[in-house]
């Protein structure tokens, strides 16, 4: 699956793929699907139909969600959909800002669709 969004007024294609979970793996020694599975305190938060709302984080323990994770999987995504990203630290500083509710709200259709089947 791709899918486009924007970042700080940058245009940002993204990917998911079989790859993905084996290239996050590699650059972060973690596992994608335990570390996505970690990001279970935003599933009620996160629409599940195709109205995507800005999850609202104000209402989010934010004690238990580990901002890195989504950090890297969006890095995963971007690389997987261009192979000229550089290292993570270095692409997350090209942007001014990374508003991390609004990209959440972007990428949870690729992240449900690395972890779920089609029927």
């Amino acid at each position: 699956m791709e899918k486009t969004i924007v970042i700080d007024e940058k245009s940002v294609l993204l990917k998911s793929t079989a790859g993905t979970a084996i290239r996050y793996k590699a650059q972060f020694r973690r596992d994608m699907f335990a570390d996505i599975l970690s990001l279970g305190v935003l599933s009620s938060y996160i629409s599940t139909d195709e109205d995507q709302n800005n999850i609202d984080l104000s209402q989010v323990d934010l004690s238990k969600l580990d901002f890195e994770v989504i950090y890297n999987l969006v890095w995963a995504f971007a690389k997987t959909a261009n192979k000229e990203v550089q290292d993570p630290l270095t692409w997350l500083d090209t942007f001014g800002e990374f508003p991390i509710a609004e990209i959440i709200t972007e990428i949870q259709d690729l992240i449900k669709s690395t972890v779920q089947s089609k029927k």
